[in-house]
């Protein structure tokens, strides 16, 4: 039964790194769409968001599957739930370039003010940095990288409130193009939504390894790792 189920797991794998690399793609394309205004790009990551989530659907039985034919424990069990908890975010940071996508859409059939000046520059590279290291980390098993991206996530959030306070001031500068304003908002949102999720997966990922819930911990989770001993199922 051992040897059926890490075949089964290694298809899991690959189902999932399948799954993750569509949905970088997707975080890219959308905000490209966003900066080039470019309407097609944004057309289409909000099509590849139906393989999303029927991917997420496979996954998901994949896993039911697993649990009930296997009845896997101690690590293979926290393997296999952690799976199931990626498998879930990963689908919501879908639904959230999806998001961008329409803001993109948005904004595309509108003149931009001469005063448009909020940068989205250093909260997308580091959104997508969060996202590509959290992957890593999961394929890697790796709780170093986990608890790094962990440590970032306030760092995002930081540059949305700056984004926040910009828009904020822009509005009250120039109400005529309130609408804009906000809809750029709206994407620094959900990209600090994305850096969360990505911060998630970093979380299972050490449940996964480690056997320890650091949810809630933040930054203080390398140091709840070091104050308590690895579970057992």
């Amino acid at each position: 039964m051992n040897t059926h189920f890490q075949k089964e797991i290694e298809k899991l794998k690959k189902k999932i790194l399948t799954q993750c690399a569509i949905v970088e793609e997707n975080l890219s394309a959308a905000v490209n769409s966003v900066f080039e205004r470019d309407d097609e790009a944004a057309r289409r990551v909000i099509e590849r968001d139906r393989l999303i989530d029927h991917n997420e659907i496979e996954v998901e039985e994949e896993c039911l599957k697993l649990l009930a034919l296997y009845q896997p424990v101690a690590g293979d069990l926290r393997y296999v739930v952690a799976c199931l908890k990626v498998n879930n975010d990963i689908e919501r940071i879908g639904d959230l370039c999806c998001n961008i996508a329409e803001r993109a859409l948005a904004l595309c059939s509108h003149e931009f003010p001469a005063r448009d000046t909020i940068s989205f520059d250093e909260i997308t590279a580091k959104t997508q940095k969060m996202l590509n290291d959290a992957l890593d980390s999961l394929f890697k098993t790796d709780t170093r990288i986990a608890l790094d991206v962990i440590r970032r996530d306030d760092e995002v959030d930081d540059l949305n409130r700056q984004i926040h306070d910009r828009v904020m001031e822009l509005v009250k500068l120039d109400p005529d193009h309130a609408l804009i304003f906000v809809s750029q908002l709206s994407v620094s949102k959900q990209l600090e939504r994305i850096a969360d999720y990505a911060t998630n997966i970093c979380e299972d990922v050490i449940y996964m390894a480690t056997g320890n819930i650091v949810r809630h911990a933040g930054p203080d989770a390398d140091a709840k790792i070091e104050s308590e001993p690895e579970s057992e199922l």
